[in-house]
């Protein structure tokens, strides 16, 4: 088995960890940049950066985006993005990264970074639900491993009535939870 330890992987607007916890489970350094605890402005990159994940939030870009109380700020939603951005581009002068990957649901923010590298589906990667997915990035397209989405749950999805992940936060932090089988996947393409 690889030793990884000296392997860092920035896991940026990391949330629950999900997406890099295949990699820590792996033995490598996973440092999630989110908050309360780190973030993603002023952080103090670290040398020696392997890969970068970064999944700035979706709140202004959303296309379900629509009766919020709050106004759509695309301005806001952009410094996010633009911070991601900086430390992926930092890492890349530094020392050139193994692979990055920004992730968003598919949304508005195809108007500011373009075509994605990848579009994605949970249901593509073993996890028995949808919800299109965009990825920008350099890095391996990730093995495809279908499942069958039943009737029942495509029913559920028609109304965003979908089981989500039992962890602590809101149902928008529950909803942003990177799916199992796709993070599992996207580790095994890209080490």
């Amino acid at each position: 088995m690889a030793d990884n330890r000296r392997k860092i992987i920035l896991d940026l607007c990391g949330g629950t960890g999900a997406w890099s916890r295949s990699y820590a489970e792996a033995g490598y350094d996973v440092r999630v940049v989110t908050l309360p605890h780190s973030n993603v402005f002023g952080y103090e990159i670290p040398d020696g950066v392997h890969g970068v994940l970064a999944a700035p939030p979706c709140t202004m870009f959303s296309l379900a985006r629509t009766t919020a109380k709050i106004p759509r700020d695309t301005r806001q939603g952009m410094k996010v993005v633009e911070a991601c951005l900086s430390i992926i581009w930092e890492c890349q002068h530094r020392q050139r990264l193994a692979w990055w990957a920004l992730e968003n649901p598919q949304c508005l923010l195809r108007y500011w970074l373009g075509k994605p590298a990848l579009t994605f589906q949970p249901c593509d990667y073993g996890d028995p639900y949808t919800k299109r997915t965009d990825l920008w990035g350099r890095f391996t397209n990730p093995k495809q491993r279908p499942v069958e989405v039943s009737d029942e749950m495509r029913k559920r999805l028609a109304i965003n009535n979908r089981p989500l992940p039992k962890i602590a936060g809101t149902q928008a932090d529950r909803r942003a939870v990177t799916p199992p089988g796709f993070a599992r996947a996207f580790f095994e393409a890209n080490p």
